[in-house]
């Protein structure tokens, strides 16, 4: 597997952790790094990356999700707000990733990579602050400034109103999408939860939890300031090494076909 790209402390000592470091060290390593990131609309290993007007403004989401959003994808300059499994969330990522984009995740040091390039993720594309330090916030504030998507986790944090609006002004004038998870964001201009409703591949019955997993069935509902409550369910599931998203009528329709 790829090895992804990591923000670490800065040399000497490259495996010192980010939390270790001072507020002014932390910023200037990270504006380091984000001067190292090809810029928007540069050509990288023979592909355009996503530029700011690229896709009228919009960040791409797997497939069956865009459905439920109003542009079909992720608006740039906007604040994303996600509870619930992280499936959904490593296919935002895989498909901002593959599509030529750049990525930051912060605070999220268990998040499933293998799971991410199996669904078309390119780790080379991602930047990794698995301990942002006691500010993640502020961290987050500074990888806007390159990335095309930034995902926040919060630990649980409550974000005040005034702060999550300079952040919010920063991600729209960066043009970045920021998802946050796992805290409290008031004013985020989407709402998404994705709830786990089950899995193919287990058994049931005397065989319940054997055998190999399949996929998985997964409820997902958007909402936001512009539009009202949607919900979606789907497949995750694997094939041939790759993971796809299909909408549950069409998963359900093939299973029919193979019985």
């Amino acid at each position: 597997m790829t090895e992804p790209a990591r923000l670490s402390a800065p040399p000497p000592d490259e495996s010192a952790p980010l939390v270790g470091l001072t507020r002014q060290q932390r910023l200037e390593y990270l504006r380091r790094r984000i001067a190292a990131v090809p810029a928007r609309g540069e050509v990288s290993d023979g592909r355009g990356l996503l530029g700011e007007e690229g896709a009228d403004g919009i960040l791409p989401v797997p497939g069956p999700l865009a459905a439920l959003l109003p542009r079909g994808g992720l608006t740039r300059g906007s604040v994303v707000s996600f509870s619930g499994a992280t499936s959904l969330l490593l296919g935002l990522l895989a498909s901002v990733t593959s599509d030529g984009g750049h990525a930051a995740v912060i605070g999220h040091p268990r998040l499933g990579l293998l799971a991410a390039t199996e669904m078309g993720a390119e780790l080379r594309r991602m930047a990794f602050v698995p301990n942002p330090g006691p500010d993640p916030v502020e961290v987050a504030a500074v990888l806007l400034d390159g990335m095309d998507l930034v995902v926040l986790g919060l630990g649980g944090v409550s974000v005040p109103p005034s702060r999550a609006r300079a952040v919010v002004a920063r991600a729209r004038s960066k043009q970045s999408t920021l998802v946050v998870t796992g805290g409290d964001w008031g004013g985020a201009e989407v709402r998404l939860d994705a709830r786990v409703r089950g899995y193919d591949g287990v058994g049931c019955g005397a065989d319940a939890g054997h055998g190999r997993l399949r996929s998985v069935r997964l409820a997902v509902r958007a909402q936001g300031r512009s539009f009202q409550p949607r919900t979606a369910c789907l497949d995750v599931r694997s094939a041939q090494g790759r993971v796809e998203w299909v909408p549950e009528t069409v998963a359900l329709a093939s299973e029919a076909v193979a019985r």
